[in-house]
């Protein structure tokens, strides 16, 4: 919305939002909750000796998490009942050098049995053995590597900011007051807010935290939000002729994106050497191409 149709918006209106934001705080309430429920973890998560290898070739399939909506990356087919995308790709590899196969064979013999996770679910399910790895656009931090093993980087990318073409928004400093929504538990809220105090824009945006991309993106369809922020390469599965990104050639968060591991876990050794190898290889680089994610 531009200045002037947001200082126009009628008083039912401005109830409307607000109802809005208090529904969907609500909501992330909700959603926390559920994310602490989950399944019993699964046989053989670890082995007397603590291997997790040794528990992975026992159970006969790596458990890997993965995200179930963000094309490109990791996305699940409802039609087919299969996930698709680049990390999904990367946790064959992983099974394919963890059981001694061919890529190929690890697809055909279904090494991998996937999970959807959230920016929220991804580190706890990784301590409580129900997962293996999580392979789900997981940035590296400082704070995270004190808890979980990564892999070197995989993939790098920056913060986006989409809008609304119709918003009339043309640089970032007209976002003061107004609604950024991002997702639980990412790391998007802390960057650009430090963006805003390295560039010296003296604004003060409101944050509003979301479960999920797709309800993120139907929000800023409907008006509810002002920005939706998340890595470029994600908000890219979402793009359209209705929006835009807000002064893309400000270049700012920059997200190295690993594979977590349990902290300490032998399999994360195994984990970064196969990621080195195919960073090596090329195979990384051709994986970026195939999924449109350049």
């Amino acid at each position: 919305m531009t200045a002037s149709h947001d200082t126009a918006r009628s008083g039912s209106a401005m109830m409307s939002r607000r109802g809005f934001l208090a529904l969907a705080g609500a909501a992330a309430v909700g959603a926390a909750a559920l994310a602490g429920c989950g399944a019993a973890a699964p046989a053989g998560s670890v082995t007397a000796g603590g291997s997790k290898l040794a528990a992975i070739k026992a159970r006969g399939h790596l458990a890997a998490g993965v995200k179930k909506d963000v094309p490109g990356y990791g996305y699940f087919d409802p039609a087919s009942g299969t996930y698709a995308g680049m990390e999904v790709d990367l946790c064959y590899q992983v099974a394919a050098s963890i059981f001694g196969v061919s890529y190929d064979e690890a697809r055909e013999q279904g090494l991998v049995e996937f999970t959807d996770v959230t920016p929220k679910t991804r580190g706890p399910l990784i301590d409580n053995d129900q997962l293996d790895l999580i392979c789900a656009t997981y940035t590296i931090t400082e704070e995270r590597v004190k808890s979980w093993d990564f892999s070197e980087p995989y993939r790098t990318d920056y913060i986006g900011l989409m809008v609304k073409k119709r918003a009339g928004f043309k640089k970032i400093a007209e976002l003061d007051g107004k609604i950024i929504g991002v997702s639980q538990g990412s790391t998007t809220q802390g960057n650009i807010e430090q963006m805003i105090e390295d560039r010296g824009l003296g604004i003060t945006p409101e944050f509003l935290a979301f479960s999920g991309y797709p309800i993120l993106k139907s929000s800023l369809d409907a008006g509810n939000i002002d920005c939706f922020a998340m890595d470029r390469s994600t908000l890219s599965g979402y793009m359209n002729d209705t929006v835009e990104l807000l002064e893309p050639e400000v270049k700012f968060g920059e997200q190295n994106y690993g594979i977590a591991t349990k902290k300490g876990s032998d399999l994360s050794g195994s984990v970064n050497d196969t990621v080195r190898e195919l960073l090596a290889s090329g195979w990384l680089d051709e994986e970026i191409s195939k999924w449109g994610l350049v």
